[in-house]
């Protein structure tokens, strides 16, 4: 779109005249734009010439539902169409472990929220992938879903454009078959992002925000795998915080490599084999455990 219809998109999205844009980058198809609103304050766009109306609803939706927790912090959500989300901007800064500690106590009465059951009221996405979001009641439990809803999908997704052989396929699969014995202990739906990786953790004013998320009724441990697989900032701070609030069950360091095949396996799906190795790994370690 030109500079004005994605003036004019912007200023319709947020109810408000837009006063200057700037680029700022972009990720996975989208374009981010750094707004200035006709009444001074700052937002940030996130823009597509495609229409993305789905993922960019399931954002919307996952920012919202974080924030009724009142717990981490979310930017807010200014408005959204099926080509442009609109954020309150959120001025960057830099982790410290003070900042890390409380990041690592509001996760935990983040967590503690709840859901009330697997997956979310909405279509889910992952990136640009497609996230199946289906109600799955609590009582059928954690492990069937994680294999079926977020290992299974992706692992053949990998598989049918050849980036995943079929050794790799019977190694993720036998995860798959053992999954309630990986698992551990039972423990209800928490009110998770989904795809907390160190880079969907803004740091600013002394804390840390969420931003992106894939969120859904899911399994604690998920996001605390996800902050250690490309290595979150003063993540022992935030670790030690976290177990302090709310600890975590017997041997969950031991699960981390199950919870992060499937982050793993996305990575394959978006990025190709250089991801092969990690996913194949993470399956192996998941086995040992």
């Amino acid at each position: 779109m030109t500079a004005v219809e994605l003036r004019e998109r912007i200023a319709a999205v947020a109810g408000t005249g837009v006063r200057e844009l700037r680029r700022a980058g972009s990720q996975h198809g989208w374009q981010h734009i750094r707004v200035t609103l006709a009444d001074g304050r700052k937002a940030f766009a996130k823009v597509s010439s495609a229409d993305t109306g789905p993922a960019l609803e399931a954002e919307a939706r996952g920012l919202r539902w974080l924030a009724d927790a009142v717990s981490v912090p979310v930017p807010a959500v200014l408005g959204q169409d099926s080509h442009v989300l609109v954020l309150s901007w959120i001025p960057p800064g830099s982790a410290d472990p003070g900042a890390a500690a409380m990041f690592g106590r509001e996760l935990a009465r983040l967590h503690a929220a709840g859901a009330v059951g697997y997956g979310a009221p909405w279509p889910g996405f992952i990136a640009s992938l497609p996230l199946n979001n289906a109600p799955w009641p609590a009582s059928r439990g954690w492990a069937e879903w994680y294999a079926e809803r977020r290992i299974v999908p992706y692992l053949r997704r990998a598989a049918d454009v050849g980036t995943l052989g079929r050794d790799d396929v019977r190694l993720v699969e036998m995860v798959t078959r053992r999954i309630s014995a990986l698992a551990g202990p039972a423990e209800p739906p928490s009110r998770i992002h989904g795809d907390c990786w160190s880079g969907n953790v803004m740091w600013s004013q002394g804390r840390g925000w969420l931003i992106d998320p894939a969120a859904h009724g899911g399994h604690r441990e998920t996001d605390l795998a996800m902050l250690a697989l490309f290595g979150a900032p003063h993540l022992d701070h935030i670790i030690r915080a976290y177990t302090e609030t709310a600890p975590l069950a017997d041997g969950w360091r031991a699960r981390v490599p199950l919870h992060q095949l499937h982050p793993l396996l996305v990575h394959v799906c978006l990025f190709g084999a250089g991801y092969r190795d990690s996913a194949l790994a993470a399956a192996r370690a998941a086995l040992a455990a």
